[in-house]
């Protein structure tokens, strides 16, 4: 990463999500899917997948929107080359025919996550033509709702528990330890787990969780004081490169 390039990271870092603060809380809606979706235009879109919640107060997979996708779009946007949406995301349920003109989706609190029987086969459909689904903010039993959800789709996919050396973590800033990712929650050190295709790393990789930590927080509240600069610059960092190796990918 050059000197210019963090000086950028931090001075954004430092000032997005300033329209995001003046959001009405009357227009953060829990909507699993609505017609102000981004139309498709070939440019890259934030997709944020929703899932069914009956628990009433805050749905989990809203956890950290919009202000999360507000924050990290500036960032993404200043720092990389991608043609995308910089103010608007977009959500969308699996059953949404939609999805599959997006390469990439992004999961928040897929510890409470569930599908039906032909949500199971969309999702399945996706990853396998070519989608990529990350997953943030969830910790310790969650991992036992994840790991159970995907062997509806792969019954013999395995996930396995990637180190600083996979390309992911190099495919736009060089993250060289994992040790510098910032961590969320009080349970330990943050995990990313990934399935391939085939169960052959060598494959394409279908999907990513970041497990024990909660990089949108970081992103959210970036603007706030809420974490040390240095500290929001990492979930930025890692969180650009999830992205960009999904686009690339």
């Amino acid at each position: 990463m050059t000197l210019g390039r963090r000086r950028t990271v931090l001075a954004l870092a430092m000032c997005v999500g300033v329209a995001a603060i003046a959001t009405p809380l009357a227009q953060r809606s829990y909507r699993q899917s609505y017609s102000g979706n981004v139309r498709y235009d070939g440019k890259f879109v934030f997709i944020r997948l929703s899932y069914p919640w009956y628990g009433g107060r805050g749905a989990p997979w809203a956890h950290d929107w919009p202000r999360g996708e507000t924050h990290f779009l500036k960032i993404f946007s200043e720092l990389t080359s991608v043609q995308m949406h910089v103010t608007e995301s977009s959500i969308m349920s699996l059953s949404d025919p939609e999805l599959f003109k997006f390469p990439v989706a992004y999961m928040a609190e897929p510890g409470f996550w569930g599908m039906g029987d032909e949500e199971v086969n969309i999702l399945r459909n996706y990853l396998l033509k070519g989608g990529f689904l990350i997953m943030d903010d969830f910790r310790g039993r969650d991992w036992g709702n994840v790991d159970l959800q995907f062997s509806r789709m792969f019954p013999q996919g395995q996930w396995v528990d990637l180190d600083a050396n996979h390309p992911i973590f190099h495919s736009f800033f060089e993250i060289n330890s994992l040790d510098i990712i910032p961590q969320a929650y009080d349970a330990g050190r943050p995990i990313f787990r990934a399935m391939f295709q085939d169960n052959d790393p060598s494959k394409r990789m279908l999907a990513i969780a970041a497990y024990n930590t909660d990089i949108s927080e970081f992103w959210e509240w970036s603007d706030t004081g809420y974490a040390p600069i240095d500290v929001s610059n990492e979930a930025y960092k890692i969180g650009i490169n999830l992205f960009m190796y999904g686009i690339t990918h």
